[in-house]
């Protein structure tokens, strides 16, 4: 793929903080229109590489280019083109949120007339426009968090960076930004997104690339790295917790207050049934079983030993 079709293009990206090593030359290629779910566990390197794409900081080394522009060289043009909510919303909490909006699109170029009406077509899609007249003091945190998302779109930007963008929010709040999240794939927005919510990856992202000690440990589609793992799981619960350690080893999920345990499998009949007689021969350790669909907390465990 030729970079004039990538949103985003980082090459061996490398940041440390002294003597800290926080990002250790990561590569991403992520095609314009695009949705790439950024996993990892805390201390991975998310937020650092948002911030350095989003040029918040520039790399000690390695090469990036957003919307088609050097976050170095060329940083005013990439900040014309990107928009990013960070992971904790920071509004004006004096302004009320159609003031918040109506100046962000002031401060993205529109006239009076046109950011008055950007304005109104966010408070509604974000379902605050009877709020609107409120300042944000009197708003809960998650109008808050939508009000800041809200104002991220104001200028329409061509890569957005959404850095754990739903926490905070009730369930139903989270699906609506689910749903704006495909609007804006399916008008053509490149998307990157940070989240510890293996959920949300696997419904968002066309691409999920798992970092883990500052370096990419996989990238490919959720179904890619599902199947890397194993296509489905035996969930096991055990007997006694002697029959609960001796399989521990060999599990991709684990919940040992519960002494469950998932195991790789195919998901077919036939593997199935061997697998239970390997470990079980003389049925006595397993109390119950469930087949299951693989999940990314599989992939995390078994590819990074480590959970979001």
């Amino acid at each position: 793929m030729t970079t004039t079709a990538l949103g985003i293009h980082a090459t061996a990206l490398a940041k440390s903080y002294g003597a800290l090593r926080v990002l250790d030359g990561i590569d991403l290629a992520v095609p314009r229109g695009s949705v790439l779910a950024l996993l990892g566990p805390n201390g991975a390197g998310k937020t650092t590489t948002v911030r350095l794409l989003a040029t918040l900081a520039t790399p000690d080394s390695g090469t990036a280019r957003v919307a088609g522009y050097d976050v170095t060289a060329e940083r005013a043009r990439v900040r014309e083109r990107i928009s990013l909510a960070g992971q904790f919303a920071a509004v004006d909490e004096l302004r009320t949120g159609a003031e918040t909006l109506r100046m962000m699109g002031r401060l993205g170029g529109l006239s009076a007339s046109r950011a008055h009406a950007r304005a109104a077509e966010l408070l509604d899609r974000f379902g605050l426009a009877e709020a609107a007249g409120r300042t944000a003091k009197t708003y809960s945190g998650g109008m808050r968090r939508r009000l800041d998302l809200a104002a991220s779109l104001v200028s329409r930007p061509e890569v957005l960076f959404l850095d754990e963008p739903t926490n905070g929010l009730d369930p139903r709040s989270r699906q609506d930004l689910w749903d704006l999240v495909r609007e804006l794939r399916t008008d053509g927005t490149t998307v990157l997104l940070t989240t510890q919510y293996l959920e949300e990856a696997d419904r968002l992202a066309d691409r999920v690339a798992l970092l883990a000690d500052g370096r990419i440990a996989a990238e490919g589609t959720p179904a890619e790295l599902k199947s890397r793992v194993a296509g489905h799981r035996l969930d096991l619960t055990l007997a006694d917790r002697t029959a609960y350690d001796a399989l521990a080893p060999r599990a991709v999920h684990l919940v040992p207050d519960e002494l469950t345990l998932g195991l790789p499998t195919d998901g077919t009949a036939a593997h199935v049934r061997a697998l239970l007689d390997e470990i079980d021969p003389d049925r006595t350790d397993i109390a119950r079983f469930a087949l299951r669909t693989a999940t990314l907390d599989d992939v995390f465990l078994t590819l990074t030993g480590a959970a979001p």
